[in-house]
């Protein structure tokens, strides 16, 4: 019974695995030629279903963190995958956290400016909720917890990669 389950979690974590692959690269071509043929402004509409379908099977993520490894995928996972799987961030992470930083910034007039996703009172729910505010606690936290991610990931890395070589 045992080597059945494993053989079922190789199986959905490679079916997994290459499916999101395919789904995250169509919405990247997708956006790419969207970019090239019209400008940026009609790139959501061209990304939309294959973005929320790969975002939405992220979900299956948890699972997959929750119950099976990389290692019980594969069995034991090549060390280029290793090193690939714990240096991609180096590049990707401040990249990420730069842009939503950015975005949160740009958008914060816009944010104060039209009220959008407010609730203010008097309601039925006697419950306020202020948007602009909200993205400022983000924007707030993002920045010096940012840093702090990093280094975090950092030492993953090194305790992750260092772990690798010795087996």
């Amino acid at each position: 019974m045992e080597g059945s389950c494993s053989l079922i979690r190789r199986v959905y974590l490679t079916l997994y695995n290459w499916a999101a692959l395919v789904g995250w690269f169509q919405v990247l071509y997708l956006a790419v030629k969207t970019l090239k043929e019209s400008g940026h402004e009609g790139v959501y509409d061209a990304v939309e279903r294959p973005l929320l379908l790969a975002q939405s099977a992220a979900v299956l993520e948890i699972i997959r963190y929750s119950f099976f490894g990389m290692k019980e995928a594969l069995g034991s996972a090549p060390s280029w995958l290793m090193w690939l799987r714990y240096s991609t961030f180096l590049v990707l992470y401040p990249t990420g956290i730069a842009s939503e930083v950015g975005l949160i910034y740009v958008a914060l007039p816009y944010i104060q400016k039209s009220e959008k996703y407010c609730i203010r009172m008097p309601n039925k729910w006697n419950f306020s909720f202020d948007y602009f505010y909200a993205a400022l606690l983000v924007f707030g936290i993002y920045v010096p917890g940012g840093p702090h991610m990093y280094s975090y990931m950092l030492k993953q890395r090194k305790r992750a990669l260092s772990k690798s070589k010795r087996e």
